[in-house]
This record gives structure tokens, C-alpha cells and sequence, in this order.
């Protein structure tokens, strides 16, 4: 088994992604795209103040421009970072380079572990030669859908102003404009080592996006798939989001699991199955994202993290462990801040890109309108909006226990259907909708995507209030907030970021493998210095990023399904040198479901007694002797090394009452003469120190 790790990621929004070579079969692990680094452009003109203001030039503009370009490239250079050194143009959008380097027809399976994984998979399956199964969870395909689709409907207001670029490749594309790139952009651009240029790609298109769908198997947690009959794949919830998993690989050489990003326990998805990942052989360790907290004491310790010493492997209490990651606080805080900006006369715009948190702050915004006797409206602005709210009342195999039992007792699973149904929430497709313009209030709470500040409603509404000082943004952690908030600046709006769980704390992650007993774990070399993995546990090794990782310790799977009809007629005989018993047949060893199984076609004979007899074993040579002397044979005995000296040959030669020779060797034993009652003779000696089958 080969392990690459193709990129590390960057958190919830950008995930990791790997390849995975098992049993002669390539798997992926996740395809997601880069969308932070979108900051790199300016958001969509909006208004003619912006158009004046340079933001958008006419080809006339553009050929007068360049009349004098060294002095314009003089400028560039030595002005301050500013919004005008942001990119003017469409975007393009920014895939894993190394991904590109592989020959996409030799991708097997591909396995999508969050809907951010999946954004980045039409760029596959768009090529002619693509032809690999793609597996993911229903609710993971179904949000990563909505958001692919939500994506392309925002792209469209870029080409409305720019223009299709067709496949001409951009101005700031060429080399002599990204070298006057400042140092920021540029990283952005083209990555720290320079070689991610490549990565980036126009966008693709809706019908890119339900071709991408129709090539996706949807799963339930749990169930079980197989794949051309030797891989068993599995998903399990990794409690991280709606629909989030983790992966079991089940295969003749051995088990893997491939462990995502995940939390113990979520308030809306389903919490971590970590039981179902119990003892298998490998552990791929791909959760890059530990919380700020155990990354500062780490670093601050400058050292590995230390294990409470009272916690065994058996004994651990992921119920105690799993109250440290409740969020709850930092949705009050968010909401107190809300109330107190919308109670000043502002506004409230929450452009977060988690499905979990936009449902819980939906509840708990209401319960603080309401136990505060407010009225002020709460509005969604996105093309999918509507889908999105429906699909949420109909997913209860895909939350937590708390949910379902909501659901059980007659309650509905989120409180945002009666806010609909009282009109305190209104849902518009679009900032332009003629519905939003008739129903616009402000004050108002609004969630809108996107999270990166670059397109979508969240523009509109985000150059509208930038000079409130009594509304609020918040904003995730995950983009660097000062480039972001760069073409909105000077901001008198207040800026609330927040950090969300996007996976397990480092300290947590040792007791976690205690619990799951691998035989071997891939761990992030990253991560090694804050880690100390328990090496009387199970064996580890560790994998960068562009690296490939031989993974060791994966033994072939000896057992065999046989029928029991077929198991029946079998005439065993235990074999004399050995306690083995062995059975003789005539079949098709076949790979079904991840197993071997024996198979005997109705023109196959099963009986031994219709065959001639095979011996088999080893010829102990004084034991050969004595008893062709005791056959009453005069021999003599001779043995020859071979050149290399590495084989020898033994050769007996037998003188009375005729010739003849025998010729042992570990292979084989040769019998040679021209009597053929001395040849019966001999070989009945020989045939009684062998087994017979």
C-alpha cells in the first residue's frame, strides 16, 4: 500500500486531499477547491461610484494605460498595499496543484468525506477520461450540490461586468503581471515554493456541476458498498458537520480507516462513530485542524502534549472530553452582540459558510428577538436558499440523538419552519429579487454567502453598511481578515471573527488512538513535534505533503468462504509430517465482496478417488537409504553441489539386482531405470515416506 498526501489543507473550508494505492486499485480522498484564496480579486463594481473609481476600464482605457508602461510598472511597484493592488478581473479558481499531476484515468475510487470536499470534483469529471466511482454520504452530496450550484450563480454577476474570458488565458496571468503583484497576492498566486499557478481554473459550469452529481454514489452511515469485489467501503460519522465521515477500506491485505477532520460531539450532526473504527490494521490520521488552544499551549510548551496518565486505553471518558467542545458561549456572544447592534438602529450580516452553525444561530437569534419582545426581521439571501431550508426538515438520520428525538416527539427538527411560517423568516434568491425589494427592512439580521468577502449577496450588503458603525459583521476564522475586508475599508462597521471547531485537539487525538487499537497509524509529520504516539500501542510513521509513504505492516488475509455443500464432499487427509489436514478439488478461486471465495462449477469433480494419487513432502535421505536396504538393494550414494554452491543433488545409485538411479533434489525426486519391476519397487519406498492426497 502507497499513501501520497497531495495537500494538507487549510481547515473546514479547504480540506485535505490524498491518494490512496491499495490491492492494485488508486483511491482519492477528497477533491476540494481553495476558495480563500479568491481575496487575491476585487468583489463585483456595484455601483458607478466604483466603476468611476477605476475598478472596471474599457480596452481603450487599457491600450492608453499601457502607452507608458515602465513608468505605470515604476508605480505599481512602490505604491502601498491597497485595495488597488487587488486583481481586476474574473476570477479564477484555485484547485491542489499536485492534483493535476496525476493521469486523472488512473483514479479508481474517489471518496468525498465533507461537501467542501466535493467542490473542486467537477474539474474531474469534466475531463472525457475520467472514469472513477465516486462515493459520498446523501447529505454531504446534497449540501456540496447546493453549494456548487449556489457558487456558479454568483460567478455569473463576474461575467456580466468582465465578460466571458473564454480560454484565453488572463492578463494577470502572464508572468510580467504577477511579478508586480505585492508580496501578498503573489504568495496567493502562486504558492510559497512558486509552482501553484497552475492550479488555477475557470470556473465550471451548472451543467459541469449536474454531470458531477450524476457520477456520485450516495450512502447512509454505515452502509456498506463494494467495489469491482475486493474493496469494502464504509462511511461513519465523524460529528464534524451535517453529513461529514470518515472511511473504512476493507480489502484481502488488510483495514484502513481514513480519519478526518471530526468532533466528539455536534448540536446539530450526528455525533463521532469512533467505535465502528476500532482495530483496524492502518489509521490514516488526516485532521489537520487541532483547535487554537492545544496549537498555542503546544507551541508555548514547545514540546509534545502530555496525557493524563490516569486515562487507559479502556477507561477513557469521551463524555467528559466531549464537554470542552460544546460552542454554545461563542453563539451567545455572538447573538448578544447581534442584539446589541440591532438594537442601536444597525445591522446584522452573517455571512458564515457552515450549514450547523447558520441553523443553530437561526434558533438562537429568534429565542433572542423574541425573549427580548423584538420584531426586527431576519432574512436569507442565496439561490438555494429555499432548498436548503427544505432539505434541512427532511435529513433526521443525519443528526444527533437530541434531534431526533425532537423529531420522535412530534417537534420539529429546527425551529426555522415555524419562523417561516410567522414570517419572521423570509427567504430571497437573490439581493436584486423584486420579493426582497418590496419586503426590505431595515434594521435587519441577514445570512447571505459568501464567506470569502469576494462575491455574492454579502457584497451588496457588506458596501452598503461598511460605514455604520452601529451594525455588525461576523465573520469565520480561516481568511485572513485584513485582505479580505481590504475594498470595504476605512470600516466603521464592527467585525466579529470567530473560531468554530474544525477538529479534534491534539491531546484528545492520542487518547483517541488508544482507543481504536490500530496495528499502524499514518500521522501528519506536521504534527509530530506536539504529538508522542505510544509506540507499545501500534507502529506509526509519518507523511509531508508531496511525499509518497510505503505503508508497512499489512499482511495478505488467509481466510477462505467456502460453501457448506461444497465443504461436505471435500475428502480430507492429514498429512503425516505436518498437523494440516489438506483436501484435493478441482475450482475457481474468486475476489467477491473483499473475500476470497471457492467456487466449483457443476462440471468440476470434487472427489480425490477419480484422480491418481499426489505425494508431497520431504525425503529425509538416511531415512531413504535404510529403507531401500531393507528392500533387499545394494546402493551406493553421491552428491553434487551446484556451480554456485548454493543446491546440492543427491544421487543414489542402486547396483543389485539391476541398475538404477534416483535423483533427490528439494524439488523433486527422480527415479531412473530400465527394469520396470524396479521402478514399482522403488517408488512404493519413496511413496511410503510421502503423503498421499
Amino acid at each position: 500500500m502507497e499513501f501520497t498526501c497531495l495537500s494538507e489543507g487549510r481547515g473546514f473550508y479547504f480540506p485535505p486531499c490524498h491518494i490512496l494505492d491499495i490491492c492494485g486499485f488508486r483511491v482519492l480522498l477528497d477533491c476540494p477547491m481553495d476558495l480563500s484564496s479568491l481575496t487575491m480579486f476585487m468583489p463585483v463594481p456595484t455601483d458607478s461610484f466604483t466603476m468611476c473609481n477605476g475598478e472596471i476600464t474599457s480596452r481603450s482605457c487599457q491600450r492608453s494605460m499601457d502607452l507608458d508602461s515602465n513608468e505605470n510598472k515604476r508605480r505599481k511597484i512602490n505604491k502601498p498595499f491597497d485595495e488597488s493592488s487587488l486583481i481586476r478581473a474574473e476570477p479564477r479558481y484555485k484547485i491542489i496543484k499536485n492534483l493535476l499531476l496525476w493521469d486523472v484515468s488512473s483514479i479508481d475510487v474517489v471518496l468525498i468525506s465533507s461537501p467542501m470536499g466535493i467542490l473542486g470534483l467537477p474539474f474531474l469529471t469534466c475531463n472525457k477520461d475520467f472514469s472513477a466511482k465516486v462515493y459520498a454520504t446523501e447529505a454531504a452530496a446534497r449540501f456540496g450540490q447546493l453549494m456548487m450550484e449556489d457558487l456558479v450563480t454568483m460567478h455569473k454577476e463576474f461575467r456580466q461586468v468582465y465578460g466571458s474570458e473564454g480560454s484565453v488565458s488572463p492578463q494577470w496571468m502572464k508572468w510580467e503581471e504577477l511579478e508586480l503583484l505585492p508580496s501578498e497576492l503573489k504568495e496567493i498566486a502562486l504558492g510559497k515554493d512558486g509552482s501553484e499557478l497552475a492550479g488555477w481554473m475557470s470556473l465550471y459550469s451548472a451543467a459541469d456541476v449536474k454531470d458531477c452529481m450524476q457520477k456520485i454514489q450516495s450512502l447512509k452511515y454505515a452502509e456498506e458498498v463494494f467495489y469491482n469485489g475486493t474493496l469494502i467501503i464504509k462511511a461513519f460519522a465523524s460529528g464534524l458537520e451535517i453529513g461529514t465521515c470518515n472511511w473504512s477500506i476493507i480489502c484481502p491485505k488488510g483495514s484502513i480507516a481514513y480519519l478526518s477532520s471530526s468532533v466528539l460531539t455536534s448540536a446539530t450532526a450526528m455525533c463521532f462513530d469512533y467505535t465502528s473504527l476500532q482495530r483496524n490494521d492502518v489509521i490514516i490520521y488526516a485532521d489537520f485542524t487541532p483547535c487554537h488552544a492545544s496549537n498555542k499551549s503546544s507551541d508555548d510548551n514547545n514540546g509534545p502534549s502530555t496525557a493524563d496518565p490516569n486515562l487507559s486505553v479502556g477507561n477513557v471518558d469521551w463524555e467528559a472530553i466531549a464537554d470542552d467542545y460544546q460552542e454554545m458561549e461563542k453563539l451567545d456572544f455572538i447573538c448578544s452582540c447581534s442584539m446589541d447592534s440591532i438594537k442601536a438602529g444597525g445591522s446584522v450580516l452573517i455571512p458564515v459558510g457552515r450549514i450547523g452553525m447558520v441553523l443553530q444561530l437561526l434558533e438562537r437569534i429568534a429565542l433572542c428577538l423574541e425573549s427580548q419582545n423584538l420584531t426586527f426581521p431576519i432574512f436569507i439571501v442565496s439561490s438555494v436558499a429555499e432548498e436548503l431550508m427544505a432539505y434541512t426538515n427532511v435529513i433526521p438520520e443525519w443528526l444527533n440523538k437530541q434531534r431526533q428525538d425532537r423529531l420522535y416527539s412530534g417537534q420539529q427538527l429546527f425551529n426555522h419552519l415555524k419562523l417561516l411560517n410567522d414570517k419572521r423568516l423570509q427567504l430571497f434568491p437573490a439581493i436584486h429579487s423584486l420579493k426582497l425589494l418590496t419586503n426590505w427592512k431595515e434594521p435587519c439580521i441577514v445570512f447571505c454567502p459568501h464567506w470569502s468577502l469576494r462575491l455574492g449577496p454579502v457584497v451588496h450588503l457588506l458596501r452598503r453598511w461598511c460605514r455604520d458603525e452601529n451594525s455588525i459583521l461576523v465573520m469565520e476564522e480561516g481568511v485572513d481578515s485584513n485582505l479580505a475586508l481590504l475594498p470595504f475599508r476605512p470600516m466603521k462597521m464592527k467585525v466579529l471573527q470567530c473560531s468554530f471547531l474544525s477538529g479534534m485537539e491534539l491531546q484528545f487525538s492520542q487518547h483517541l488512538l488508544k482507543t481504536l487499537q490500530p496495528r499502524h497509524v499514518l500521522f501528519p509529520e506536521k504534527l509530530r513535534q506536539h504529538v508522542d504516539l505510544p509506540k507499545n500501542l501500534f507502529s506509526s510513521s509519518y507523511y509531508s505533503e508531496d511525499e509518497t509513504l510505503n505503508v508497512p505492516n499489512l499482511e495478505e488475509n488467509s481466510e477462505l468462504d467456502i460453501a457448506v455443500d461444497l465443504a461436505l464432499q471435500l475428502h480430507y487427509t492429514t498429512l503425516k509430517q505436518e498437523n494440516i489436514r489438506v483436501a484435493r478439488l478441482k475450482g475457481e478461486l474468486a475476489l467477491e465482496q473483499g473475500k476470497y471465495r471457492l467456487l466449483l462449477r457443476n462440471d468440476q469433480v470434487v472427489s480425490s478417488q477419480v484422480r491418481s494419487a499426489v505425494h508431497l513432502g520431504r525425503i529425509e535421505l538416511d531415512v531413504l537409504l535404510t529403507e531401500l536396504r531393507k528392500n533387499g538393494l545394494n546402493i551406493t550414494v553421491e552428491e553434487i553441489m551446484s556451480a554456485d554452491g548454493l543446491h546440492k543433488t543427491s544421487l543414489v545409485h542402486v547396483l543389485e539386482p539391476q541398475k538404477a538411479t534416483i535423483e533427490i533434489t528439494k524439488a523433486q525426486t527422480l527415479i531412473c531405470t530400465a527394469n520396470n519391476d524396479l521402478a514399482c519397487q522403488i517408488s512404493e519406498v519413496v511413496s511410503s515416506l510421502l503423503d498421499c492426497i
